[in-house]
């Protein structure tokens, strides 16, 4: 079969693999469209906090089930389903305690190991679940909407009446404010590209842009919450600086998540933590019930995240695609890769 590899940074190959064999306990899935994700390009451009190489990248997929080999009530041959791409050790103190989505030892398809892009891939049955219908490309794009949820609304606890900020308009920026906006939330998003800020306002209904310009940002985060500051501020980019405008812009009392991966540290004045009695969380990666639940609330209509998707490529033309993404991600959300073609 052909598979996509970044054998190391600035380059993308389609190599020959064998075809995976499912063991018992797995299902055999024909790939069929896959989103690349932030840390995917971040392998790609070798700024990724857990990247190592080679790597096969992918973890936001579609697939359809070939063959299952083991007990799977609630799946079938020829089902289109998405995946948990998240593997726990079961054994560390944070899985003995039931949060496996911080595994002290989790390896994450695409990051710490191989990942899905490959024609075929072998997946443990209940890591996968059934997509009610989705559309493929629909369906690649629960995982970083899973990813948002979680760290808006189950980290964060985003509620109706809370006026949020979200700090970087890609896809998970985006979809964390979709995510904000299905709690009643009143939110804003922010970057220092324009035009995929505006992009995010004008197609999932937020109420405002604040334009990641300089000094004055700041500034301008206070007069659309009225002086107060919001009382909830995501940070979705992983970078120093915009950590540091997540806890800047907040209100005292108020909460502060960080769900951008970065390598880079940052030296600011903690006790302003303190002075503010702000509540910081960490966000990393999502649980079974998100998909579950994000799955459903997709079906039901009431979340459109096609619109997140603003770029297909063909198989053949992956090479491409992460090129053109590293080059001009500016100018784009989500990108997909369509496996059958």
């Amino acid at each position: 079969m052909k598979t996509i590899i970044i054998p190391e940074p600035g380059k993308v190959e389609i190599i020959d693999t064998p075809k995976p064999t499912p063991k018992k306990g797995e299902a055999l899935l024909r790939v069929l469209r896959g989103g690349i994700c932030g840390s995917d390009l971040g392998t790609y451009k070798g700024t990724f906090a857990y990247a190592s190489y080679p790597r096969i990248p992918g973890h936001e997929f579609s697939a359809e089930i070939v063959e299952i080999n083991g007990d799977a009530p609630n799946l079938k041959e020829g089902m289109v389903v998405t995946c948990n791409p998240y593997f726990n050790c079961t054994k560390c103190y944070s899985c003995r305690r039931g949060l496996v989505n911080c595994c002290e030892h989790n390896e994450t398809l695409g990051a710490q190991r191989d990942g899905a892009f490959s024609e075929y891939v072998a997946m443990p049955i209940e890591r996968i679940y059934d997509g009610k219908g989705l559309a493929p490309d629909v369906l690649a794009a629960i995982e970083p909407f899973c990813i948002s949820y979680h760290g808006t609304v189950t980290r964060g606890k985003v509620k109706a009446g809370d006026k949020v900020l979200v700090i970087g308009a890609g896809t998970i920026g985006a979809l964390a404010a979709v995510a904000a906006k299905s709690q009643g939330a009143e939110v804003y998003i922010s970057d220092v590209a324009e035009k995929k800020m505006q992009y995010a306002v004008e197609n999932f209904g937020l109420d405002g842009g604040i334009l990641n310009d300089g000094e004055g940002f700041i500034d301008k985060c206070f007069k659309a919450t009225d002086g107060n500051g919001f009382d909830v501020a995501i940070e979705a980019v992983g970078l120093p600086s915009t950590f540091q405008s997540a806890v800047d812009a907040a209100a005292f009392g108020g909460r502060v998540v960080l769900i951008g991966v970065g390598k880079k540290n940052l030296d600011f004045n903690f006790t302003l933590l303190q002075k503010k009695e702000l509540n910081v969380f960490g966000s990393r990666n999502a649980l079974k019930v998100d998909f579950l639940n994000l799955i459903d609330l997709v079906a039901s209509g009431k979340v459109d995240l096609r619109k997140a998707i603003t770029n297909t490529y063909a198989f053949n033309d992956a090479p491409k695609a992460f090129a053109d993404f590293a080059a001009h991600g500016a100018d784009m959300l989500k990108v997909e890769i369509d496996f059958t073609k």
